[in-house]
């Protein structure tokens, strides 16, 4: 959420922010004017609240000294009570607007950051040597099935389109990811590991930009509770409402979770495999930072993500997402972007994002700085890694002729030595 006063004050800048994003800058305008009809009702409310109180002392006075008061001063009190509800009643109705318009408004991207759709996206690293094969290269929803590792037809039985059951290998790789990921980062890189709750309130939702514009994304309970889409909602949400120790920061956490998307948005795309599915499972990376210090920890952020797909020997590239294709709450988005032989293409397997205060002004979360005063934290966040699409990711970059799929060699340990699957 912007900070009003920003916007009163430069409402140019955000029209500017908000077309990059392909929202509506005529919002800025009906704020603006919102806001300048609250701040007169405001003014007039006070100057009629003081003419009534003076007004009430001359009744009182007059009382106190036996004199009669006038109905003229009776009707003139009465009068500026009536005037004063009007006026609240006005500002009962503009307050509520300026919320709502806040609430949808999007954050605004950073200045160097492309503009435009996902054509416009900057790519600023590639890395690894793509995989060459003899012949076409299987889609990792082939290999799976073939190895008796994935079953999509089974789980369309139980659950529905776009779940999976993973079946031996396959359920000892998903596993063996989500370990090794959360040990690289918690041994290595310095995140504390974070167990957190898969169901929020609606006020969580909110906090990190989920509600109230993207609540046909998230599936609901029958009591008001949310399904996470993310571990970016419960985790973020930990400090909601607390002031930190600017001397605790940065803070960064990591966690492990099933995820919840309906993919509203999403009809008839990546309908086959593990890439977009409704459950799937996830490690997210978590920030809180000091304001003059996050874009430096994006980097980190961005770093900590690009080791766990150096570590797997996978190939990919990092690209700032244009304008148009960046999310709702965030300034600026690196995608780190796989590579998929079968589909001779990058896809995306994970976004760092800085959010700057957007998500800390509606979680209320906030820090004292070294100067004393009392700031807004700068979150950030990142995927590293999704694990259903690097477990896919493995599959199509390590098969085989002979049908087998090559185990990364970092994995091994967490599989009881095994460096084949589908061996035997």
């Amino acid at each position: 959420m912007h900070d009003l006063k920003e916007i009163r004050q430069d409402p140019e800048r955000f029209r500017r922010g908000v077309e990059k994003k392909g929202g509506d800058s005529g919002e800025i305008d009906r704020l603006v004017d919102l806001d300048a009809r609250r701040r007169g009702a405001l003014a007039r409310v006070e100057a009629l609240r003081a003419q009534r109180n003076r007004a009430s002392e001359a009744i009182a006075a007059s009382r106190r000294s036996g004199q009669p008061v006038s109905e003229m001063a009776q009707t003139e009190a009465r009068g500026l009570g009536e005037q004063i509800g009007q006026v609240e009643a006005e500002l009962a109705k503009v307050e509520p607007e300026i919320q709502q318009i806040l609430s949808v408004l999007p954050n605004i991207p950073n200045d160097d950051v492309p503009e435009g759709d996902e054509s416009h996206n900057r790519e600023v690293r590639r890395w690894g040597d793509l995989p060459a094969f003899s012949g076409p290269a299987k889609a990792h929803w082939e290999i799976g099935v073939d190895l008796g590792i994935v079953d999509f037809e089974r789980a369309g039985k139980v659950s529905g389109p776009r779940f999976a059951f993973l079946k031996g290998d396959g359920a000892r790789l998903e596993r063996a990811l989500i370990d090794f990921m959360l040990d690289l980062h918690t041994r290595q890189h310095g995140y504390t590991e974070i167990w957190p709750p898969l169901l929020v309130n609606a006020a969580s939702a909110f906090g990190t930009g989920q509600l109230p514009k993207f609540g046909q994304d998230m599936f609901q309970t029958t009591d008001g509770y949310y399904l996470i889409p993310t571990a970016e909602v419960p985790v973020t949400n930990l400090h909601s409402g607390e002031i930190l120790a600017g001397s605790d920061l940065p803070i960064r956490y990591c966690a492990y979770t099933p995820c919840f998307r309906s993919e509203a948005g999403a009809a008839g795309r990546d309908t086959r495999g593990l890439i977009r599915n409704h459950q799937f499972n996830k490690v997210e990376l978590v920030k809180f930072t000091a304001e003059e210090s996050s874009y430096q920890e994006l980097e980190t952020l961005r770093q900590d993500a690009e080791s766990v797909l150096e570590a797997l020997a996978l190939p990919y590239r990092t690209v700032v997402v244009a304008t148009r294709e960046m999310t709702f709450a965030n300034t600026r988005q690196y995608d780190l972007e796989v590579w998929f032989p079968a589909q001779n293409t990058y896809r995306e397997i994970s976004s760092c994002s800085n959010f700057e205060a957007f998500q800390a002004r509606r979680a209320n979360i906030r820090y004292r700085s070294t100067a004393g005063d009392v700031r807004h934290v700068h979150t950030l966040n990142g995927s590293a890694l999704a694990v259903g699409r690097t477990f896919s990711a493995i599959l199509e970059n390590y098969q085989q002729p002979d049908g087998t799929v090559i185990v990364p060699e970092v994995l091994r340990s967490y599989l009881g030595g095994q460096d084949r699957l589908g061996k035997g």
